[in-house]
């Protein structure tokens, strides 16, 4: 491969003709200049982002070169663009692309030399989901803020935009340039199982100003912020991983309740939109999923909305919309209602082979692709890509889990808290009559957020603030076993502290033995706040939203009276025994003092 410096050399024409104009579509010329030069395999490949696997671009581990060669056909990240030429690439934890700030910047550099070593020598986009909260790929040293609903719990616009704005400058500087958030959900669902908490709650206005404020602070920092899931996922009980959700919601519900953050996010300029995999009747009656739908891509979002900005569809590798059609046939109706970057397919050789032959036989026109390719390029051309495709291993020092950043994060945390019951003020928990604390309860699967299981994180917080905290996990499912150890442990105690994960009969059956010692009890609900409806017998409980770290601390910090709740619940929860009716509305949250 040639070396970064020839390659810069051989692009340097390129980049500097294509340097960032004072209007959004000011270099559409030199663009579709660049455009008419390309190979249709070129523009084929620039549609698409892909996954692969590896911590570098060109020397992966061993196990990862094999699942390359199984899943793509390729053995490296470089291979896999000489051979396709795609135009982005997805980075998860999980394929082992972000194990720390510096690798993942080589990492970048490694993809950048590799596509810019191409003919016509293209910058790549690299994205990927770093929603905070539960959804996180990129973890510490890196700043991991509150996910979205804490942050609607806070309420507060200028949070968001701080979170945005800090998140945004650590994604730059190891080189990711396009993040899929924030999520313009508004979960009116109580039972969603793949949004809830990852919104920001379920009032559209309030959802709208910090959907807005995120985006803000994402691009004004330098990198394409991704509203997602038009026409809006908020109302579903079905994960679209799994299966293939429909809204029932008519036009004017729609109107009111779903289109209120996209159109937000539009009137801030948001760079790029995220398609759902769900069946929309009233948008759309024939019974496709919204990705693959004319009619709401480009009627409603193009049309009616007007944005002009790059579509990017949910990952084609989800069953919400593989049910309907082949995984030869979805990229190419992906295209033809509308999108332009094509994330994730299962098979990127068929899924690239399908438009490529789709062109050929004429039920996609070039012209339709070059529509696309202009959508990507001035991206690309305004995040300067062409111009600065690489990063420095001194911009990652210098920016990445920086205190400030740390301590930013720590301050939204600590407005975000909610607390829902305090029955003869138990909390704030004192020091002299609390002293020995059992932490028990769900550990759920860690995000990128955490450095251990929920207990042990509370456990330690709490320890560091002058208690004495044991931590002992009980899981999501406790046993008869589990929970009469804990009941035992309990005893030993003057305080009880149990986190609830989507509270199921065990859990409960857990937080009514264990207040039956007549220990002080305080509920922790660390997903869903909805928990609090089965927890009648508890004496206290707080709402974090999410069970990363910086949440965590923060709801020590409450329990040990350091800081006062603030947060204030952003959606309802209703009574367990009459769903109909609402226990504590959108705005509840007790103070101390109260």
């Amino acid at each position: 491969m040639p070396s970064r410096r020839t390659v810069l050399a051989a692009t340097a024409g390129v980049a500097a003709s294509l340097a960032v104009g004072g209007t959004a579509h000011a270099d559409d010329k030199k663009l579709r200049s660049l455009i008419s030069r390309m190979t249709l395999e070129e523009k084929v490949g620039q549609l698409f982002v892909m996954r692969v696997y590896g911590h570098s671009a060109t020397a992966p581990d061993q196990a990862d070169i094999d699942a390359n060669l199984k899943e793509i056909g390729v053995r490296t990240a470089a291979e896999m663009i000489a051979r396709y030429r795609v135009g982005g690439i997805i980075y998860f934890t999980w394929a082992h692309n972000t194990r720390d700030p510096h690798q993942i910047a080589d990492l970048s550099n490694g993809i950048q030399e590799a596509s810019l070593a191409q003919p016509r020598g293209l910058p790549v986009l690299i994205s990927t989901d770093q929603e905070h909260g539960i959804v996180c790929r990129v973890g510490e040293p890196a700043t991991l803020f509150p996910g979205a609903m804490a942050v609607g719990a806070g309420g507060s616009r200028e949070d968001a935009r701080t979170l945005g704005r800090i998140a945004g400058q650590e994604l730059k500087a190891i080189g990711i340039r396009q993040n899929y958030s924030p999520v313009a959900d508004v979960n009116v669902n109580p039972a969603n199982p793949v949004i809830g908490v990852r919104s920001f709650g379920s009032e559209a206005g309030a959802v709208a100003g910090l959907v807005a404020a995120e985006v803000a602070g994402y691009q004004g920092s330098g990198v394409a912020a991704t509203a997602k899931h038009f026409p809006g996922h908020g109302d579903t009980a079905v994960d679209s991983h799994y299966g293939f959700p429909v809204i029932t919601h008519s036009r004017e519900l729609w109107e009111k309740l779903d289109a209120v953050p996209f159109r937000a996010a539009i009137r801030a300029g948001i760079d790029s939109i995220m398609t759902a995999h769900i069946q929309f009747p009233a948008l759309d009656d024939s019974g496709d999923p919204a990705t693959l739908s004319h009619p709401i891509l480009t009627g409603i979002l193009r049309g009616e909305l007007g944005y002009d900005g790059v579509v990017v569809t949910d990952s084609l590798g989800m069953e919400g919309v593989r049910t309907k059609y082949g995984d030869d046939r979805v990229p190419v109706l992906a295209l033809k209602a509308g999108a332009d970057q094509l994330l994730n397919p299962p098979s990127l050789d068929v899924a690239w082979q399908a438009v490529l032959r789709a062109v050929r036989d004429g039920e996609l026109t070039e012209a339709r692709l070059d529509e696309s390719i202009l959508r990507i390029l001035r991206l690309k051309s305004r995040l300067r890509l062409f111009e600065k495709p690489y990063v420095s291993q001194g911009g990652v020092t210098r920016t990445v889990g920086t205190p400030a950043h740390l301590a930013a994060a720590d301050r939204i945390a600590g407005r975000t808290t909610t607390l829902l019951v305090n029955e003869e003020r138990l909390l704030p928990l004192s020091r002299r009559t609390h002293r020995r604390l059992l932490v028990v309860g769900a550990d759920p699967a860690s995000p990128s957020g955490t450095t251990g299981p929920p207990t042990g994180v509370l456990a330690a917080a709490l320890t560091e603030l002058g208690f004495t905290a044991t931590a002992l996990s009980t899981g999501t499912a406790p046993t008869a076993a589990v929970v009469d150890r804990a009941v035992a442990a309990a005893r030993d105690a003057d305080a009880v502290i149990v986190g609830t994960y989507n509270i199921t009969a065990a859990q409960r059956t857990l937080v009514e033995q264990l207040v039956a010692t007549g220990r002080p009890v305080v509920a922790v609900a660390i997903r869903n706040p909805y928990d609090v409806a089965q927890l009648s017998t508890v004496p206290a409980c707080l709402a974090t939203y999410s069970w990363t770290d910086v949440e965590l601390r923060a709801a020590a910090r409450v329990i040990a009276g350091r800081t006062a709740p603030r947060g204030r619940l952003p959606v309802p929860v209703q009574r367990a025994d009459d769903p109909a009716r609402v226990l504590y509305p959108v705005g509840y949250g007790l103070s101390y003092g109260r």
